[in-house]
């Protein structure tokens, strides 16, 4: 069954990475004579491995994929500009939403004497912290491949940094709206109610409309901090159940539409490195409009232990809190729940490391586990395993829609 399944999985859906494939002998064959370019990426075979039955109608307890990542860039000559692309596909045999292709980056540099300037394509990490990012508002989440938020889709942007020797400031304009994407009804993962393809915006504009954001950062001894504002469409929308007479794809009648409300977040970020030790914060303010304005804060640390027992090893404990005011329609996973956890960096040749994370929910008995695991095979193979288990969940909690789709995942990748 595994095999006849992966066959048609190949013959309908490998079209996706032969797409990337093509956008990238495209590029690397187009001629620059003035820009030197260099690239790099990867092919990965991945499968998903459900060990409880669905909860829902459609779905499997197992499914497979295949993905490409391209990232290319070429420098000009006086190395004061830069053109860079980056490129992301997944052929899902299983979910038809998670078939999918994104520029992840597309953008050109320049570097003037006094600033620089991106126009394009890109992707933006604010945060320090390790369970929860809280003031990383500027891309939206890339759900379909993860839900730890750390996948993200490409927001286009014009930027404008500038170093100063109190610290680095950067301008942001935000036009285009990206929208999360969700699994489809075949897929896992889900909500038990469908989500409708059309979002409700507070915006007259809808996904038209242009945010903005500035951030401050720089170190004063043991410290690097920043402080951010960003202004805005909500990448993070709120869900309201709608009835439609014909149905939707279930018995019921009910979906849910997602509505993106206009923001003003604040944020604040904090690291301090002493002897092992990483002191860790995040905090935001956030004015919704027309609603009123909400607290949300992420604080802990990291210490690590060198070369454990004699041993070429490191192991670092992880502990944060998390703690988020928001409640009803807009309360968050995190309103006041406990991660701990532990990396083990084998600092071997193969790069190999261990990542375990516990996230206990101190109001609720919700408790979700998760283990990542890399490893390099050769110099052009990687291993990576990763298991999410959602341990314990109250049935009036989104958690409770998971709490069959615990999985383990396990991606091959083939660099080049």
């Amino acid at each position: 069954m595994f095999s006849s399944k992966f066959l048609v999985f190949i013959k309908n859906r490998i079209f996706l990475v032969n797409r990337v494939l093509l956008v990238i002998l495209t590029i690397s064959s187009a001629s620059f004579p003035a820009f030197a370019g260099e690239g790099r990426g990867y092919i990965a075979a991945q499968t998903r491995l459900f060990w409880h039955d669905a909860l829902y109608a459609g779905q499997e307890q197992q499914n497979i994929s295949l993905a490409g990542w391209y990232e290319y860039f070429q420098d000009n000559e006086d190395g004061d500009q830069r053109i860079a692309l980056s490129l992301f596909g997944r052929a899902d045999n299983e979910d038809d939403e998670r078939s999918h292709m994104d520029i992840r980056e597309l953008y050109w540099w320049k570097g003037f004497n006094e600033f620089e300037l991106y126009a394009g394509v890109r992707k933006i990490f604010w945060g320090v912290t390790e369970s929860v990012h809280l003031v990383d508002v500027i891309n939206q989440d890339d759900l379909l491949e993860n839900l730890d938020g750390e996948e993200k889709l490409g927001q286009p942007m014009l930027q404008v940094l500038t170093q100063r020797d109190w610290g680095l400031v950067e301008f942001f304009v935000l036009p285009g709206f990206r929208e999360k994407s969700y699994p489809g009804v075949a897929g896992r993962l889900r909500p038990g109610l469908p989500i409708v393809e059309e979002a409700r915006y507070q915006s007259r504009r809808k996904d038209k409309h242009i945010d903005w954001a500035v951030r401050w950062s720089h170190y004063f001894s043991i410290w690097d901090m920043s402080l951010s504002h960003f202004s805005g469409t909500h990448r993070d929308p709120y869900f309201f159940p709608i009835v439609e007479e014909n149905g939707f794809d279930n018995d019921s009648g009910v979906a849910l539409q997602a509505y993106y409300p206009q923001v003003d977040q604040s944020g604040l970020a904090l690291q301090a490195t002493v002897d092992a030790w990483l002191l860790k914060m995040e905090a935001i303010s956030l004015k919704e409009r027309d609603v009123g304005r909400n607290s949300a804060a992420v604080l802990g640390f990291e210490y690590t232990w060198f070369t454990l027992a004699g041993s070429n090893g490191d192991l670092g404990l992880v502990v944060e809190y998390q703690w988020d005011d928001r409640r009803g329609l807009r309360e968050s996973l995190s309103q006041n729940d406990l991660a701990l956890g532990a990396r083990w960096a084998f600092n071997d040749l193969d790069g190999s490391e261990v990542l375990a994370l516990v996230n206990q929910d101190l109001e609720k008995d919700n408790r979700f586990f998760s283990v990542e695991l890399s490893r390099r095979l050769t110099d052009n193979w990687k291993l990576e395993l990763e298991a999410r288990i959602f341990s314990q969940a109250e049935n009036d909690t989104f958690e409770y829609q998971l709490r069959n789709d615990d999985y383990l995942q396990v991606e091959l990748r083939r660099y080049f």
